[in-house]
């Protein structure tokens, strides 16, 4: 074992050179086919990235920094594997641009090149990354009390359930919304990396149009039965999205989460029923 103990057991190489071949994609129909639900459906949306380490150097060899937003599209056939954008956002820290515009076009590319889409990238400098990367809040309730009155222990699943949704009109916590959409949101969200089986926590925000009801205990129950699925962010938000539209057969569905950063990076899917019902991008507290 390592003197860092089982942390410096494995060590990663980290290239000093423009790498852009360091980028992985993943194909996204892996998550899909294993959702086994309409596969056009899940294309609308999109992957918002925040990477809080973008660094590289001037003409003068000093360094720059910035904050970056990646849209990634929902429609690419292809995610980035998130160590994989590390490494390759690493490998320019030592390489030089004769402007900001430079590098923005260059990420753009390479990351468009990994996904088969265009990627929009967006580059904030410190004293006005307040600007585009305000702290909000997720609109609606929070139903992370919904069973705060039950007496019924949360068995952990191993892989999500919807059969915990209910619209039983008996239940406590019960709202229904048939002519206006119900929004709600939980910052319990929480499953693993199906790469690294490390624990991704998240919040997720959900607004839909139904004429069945929302159970509010049912959805927490069903968000919670996520905790030991392995899963990555995109997939997890279709598979909610999936079995949301299955479920209450919504008019209108909004799906998106927020996940904490892990290696400087945080990844926030967004999936809707139309376009038009696309919120803007943000980023939360955890953030």
């Amino acid at each position: 074992m390592s003197i860092h103990g089982v942390l410096g057991e494995q060590t990663t190489d980290y290239p000093t050179r423009y790498s852009p071949e360091t980028l992985y994609p993943i194909a996204r129909s892996m998550g899909r086919d294993a959702i086994g639900w309409q596969d056009d459906k899940l294309k609308v949306g999109v992957d918002w990235w925040h990477a809080f380490e973008l660094s590289w150097l001037n003409t003068q060899g000093i360094s720059q920094v910035a904050v970056a937003r990646f849209g990634i599209p929902a429609s690419s056939p292809f995610i980035v594997e998130s160590k994989s954008l590390k490494l390759y956002l690493n490998s320019i820290n030592f390489t030089e641009f004769a402007s900001w515009e430079e590098v923005q076009a260059l990420v753009a590319k390479d990351l468009s090149v990994c996904v088969q889409a265009d990627v929009k990238v967006e580059l904030f400098a410190l004293d006005d990354a307040l600007s585009g990367l305000l702290i909000t809040q997720p609109d609606g309730i929070c139903i992370d009390n919904a069973l705060v009155d039950s007496s019924d222990k949360v068995a952990l699943c191993e892989h999500p359930d919807a059969s915990l949704l209910s619209d039983d009109k008996t239940d406590a916590n019960l709202e229904s919304r048939s002519t206006q959409p119900y929004t709600f949101y939980s910052n319990l969200l929480r499953s693993n990396c199906p790469v690294t089986n490390q624990p991704d926590w998240g919040t997720l925000a959900v607004s839909i149009t139904s004429n069945k009801a929302i159970n509010e205990a049912s959805m927490l129950r069903y968000i919670l039965s996520f905790r030991q699925h392995n899963g990555f962010h995109e997939q997890c938000v279709e598979q909610i999205f999936a079995d949301l539209s299955q479920h209450y057969e919504p008019s209108e569905l909004m799906v998106r989460a927020w996940y904490t950063r892990r290696g400087g990076i945080d990844i926030n899917p967004c999936r809707v029923s139309d376009i038009a019902l696309l919120p803007a991008p943000s980023r939360l507290i955890r953030q």
